[in-house]
């Protein structure tokens, strides 16, 4: 597969340079007039138009952070540039801009109430005798005006709303990461409180301090349990029946690879080294594995996936490659795809990352440590 050409839009302080300059662009090119046209003013008002002009859209780069001042900023230059200068230039570009960031930061009060200020001072300028504004283009600009307000709180409750969702999502998939955590907590204690009372039973040669460690082995690992299912047992849904079954870990990944390629992909998969991680590691490293392929089947549209699995001195790390259209970041319900992942990887003190690879397709990795935040296995 060829090489594609993925566009991705600026971010950031590129973003905020993009806004300004390209807004810059256009009034230049529209306020041209003043300098290559007839002489109708002193170079020195003109010298002074277009300072205001480069104050006005530069400006502009701070726009997204202080969004109420840069309105109120553009909008007092631009009227002193109408009123100063004889060339009717596109310097109201520059607010509807500015309008739409304070729109799009949230703040629709101070939006509206800038957009009012513009239409009563472009208004008052009209009735003083401003022939280049009639009624007609005063209703034109007004419609702009609150078209440009309505996109921008547009945007800002679509933000809101994808924040919302994956806070919500991820809030979820910490809950899950939770009963998974009690589920493989809870079997290890299971055992060691089976293995303790064993041994109590077998034990006949007397070593009383051997015999007490024993018991305590036994009594601690009675009360840890009893504890942790009174504490983490609220995080499983009242309709939902805990497992009988083990919980997966990286021996699982066979199947996991074998489904796969029941579906129609093509999967080579590798699980190398020889240290053994922590049952809660390989738990998130399965989950991993699972998600990124569900999301290459239903999302990516690929023919070939590689899935790399090795287990480091220190910490595992897993890679899953697929050869589709790069669309395997959407997630598939709450909790899933990206963002699950990553609480994952985050939940274990390790790190993720996702997104379309060089040559095409999607790459996961994730650096899961042996060793938590917290510093305990």
């Amino acid at each position: 597969m060829g090489a594609r050409l993925i566009l991705v839009p600026p971010a950031g302080r590129a973003r905020d340079a993009a806004l300004a300059g390209g807004v810059l662009a256009v009034v230049a090119v529209s306020s041209m007039e003043s300098l290559v046209g007839p002489r109708e003013e002193p170079w020195a008002a003109t010298a002074f138009d277009w300072a205001l002009i480069v104050l006005a859209c530069g400006s502009l780069l701070f726009a997204r952070r202080r969004p109420v001042a840069v309105a109120a900023l553009v909008l007092v230059t631009t009227g002193v540039y109408y009123v100063a200068s004889l060339h009717d230039g596109g310097l109201m570009i520059a607010v509807i801009a500015a309008l739409y960031a304070v729109a799009a930061g949230g703040r629709l009060q101070a939006a509206v109430v800038l957009a009012a200020l513009t239409v009563i001072a472009t208004g008052t300028g009209t009735l003083l005798g401003n022939r280049d504004v009639n009624g007609v283009a005063l209703f034109m600009l007004t419609g702009w005006l609150v078209a440009v307000v309505a996109l921008g709180w547009v945007r800002h409750s679509r933000l809101a709303y994808l924040r919302e969702a994956e806070r919500r999502a991820a809030g979820e998939e910490r809950l899950r990461i939770a009963r998974e955590l009690h589920d493989v907590v809870g079997h290890h204690l299971s055992l060691i409180n089976v293995q303790a009372g064993t041994s109590l039973h077998r034990f006949h040669r007397d070593p009383a301090q051997g015999e007490a460690a024993l018991a305590a082995i036994k009594s601690s690992s009675r009360e840890a349990l009893r504890d942790l299912r009174a504490t983490l047992g609220v995080l499983r849904q009242a309709d939902e029946e805990a497992p009988t079954a083990p919980a997966p870990t990286l021996d699982g990944i066979g199947a996991l690879l074998g489904s796969a390629r029941s579906a129609g992909l093509t999967v080579h998969g590798s699980v190398t080294g020889d240290a053994e991680p922590p049952t809660e590691v390989g738990l998130a490293a399965y989950r991993i594995v699972q998600e990124s392929l569900t999301n290459v089947s239903r999302h990516a549209a690929a023919a070939r996936v590689t899935v790399s699995v090795e287990r480091g001195p220190g910490a595992l790390l897993v890679e899953v490659a697929d050869d589709g259209r790069g669309a395997a970041a959407q997630p598939a319900g709450p909790g899933s795809g990206v963002d699950g992942m990553r609480e994952r990887a985050r939940a274990l003190g390790g790190e993720l990352t996702a997104g379309p690879r060089q040559g095409g397709g999607f790459l996961v990795r994730a650096r899961l440590p042996y060793e938590n935040g917290t510093g305990t296995r």
